[in-house]
């Protein structure tokens, strides 16, 4: 099977909730990039929900399988945060937070309880989150006269990259996103340009 030239993700924030013998279980999905927007999203959260029990979640980032991470909040182990990242998963989704606040309602659950209200909340906030396609890109460093700006950018809408990072002076330098489908067509089109490098970029 040759490498899928797309990955799924969300690109906002949605919410949905689900209630248990008293307990509510609200669910949020979150569309981020790195460890650093979970993190400011999940303490926007617990402002939001000060009073809550518990801020459970699980986030996937990243192409690679192994950026995520899963958190029970003091829930008994492997009743929340894995079945979060299960409904994650399951829509084979990534750069994703589901993030699922518990107020207790004093009756307990029990693990198989627990698991699934919060399995049920992640599923119905991520059935409401509308999922969008978005094509696996490789970054590319690119030098170039200023005076070629308009030709290197006419190429850069043309191959539909992403603009990553721009420097622009007399030598301009871009971090370009090439979509991996039309890599060798990419490098190939910005070779041809006189005078343009075109190297892999080392994050």
């Amino acid at each position: 099977m040759s490498d899928p030239e797309f990955f799924y993700t969300i690109e906002r924030t949605t919410t949905a909730e689900f209630k248990d013998r008293g307990s509510k279980f609200i669910a949020y999905t979150y569309p981020i990039q790195s460890v650093d927007d979970f993190k400011k999203n999940l303490e926007a959260i617990k402002k939001e929900h000060p009073k809550a029990t518990h801020h459970c979640f699980a986030y996937r980032i990243g192409l690679d399988n192994n950026t995520f991470r899963v958190s029970d909040d003091g829930e008994p182990s492997g009743s929340a945060g894995k079945p979060i990242l299960g409904q994650i998963d399951s829509k084979k989704l990534t750069n994703v937070l589901v993030v699922v606040v518990r107020y207790f309602g004093g009756t307990l659950l029990g693990v198989p309880g627990l698991i699934n209200a919060y399995k049920t909340a992640a599923s119905l906030a991520l059935q409401v989150t509308p999922i969008v396609q978005k094509p696996i890109e490789t970054a590319y460093d690119l030098q170039f006269d200023y005076t070629q700006m308009n030709e290197v950018m006419m190429h850069v809408k043309q191959l539909n990259c992403t603009v990553l990072e721009k420097d622009m002076n007399l030598f301009c330098r871009l971090v370009i996103g090439i979509p991996k489908g039309r890599l060798d067509e990419a490098i190939y089109k910005f070779k041809e340009i006189r005078n343009v490098e075109i190297t892999k970029h080392n994050l």
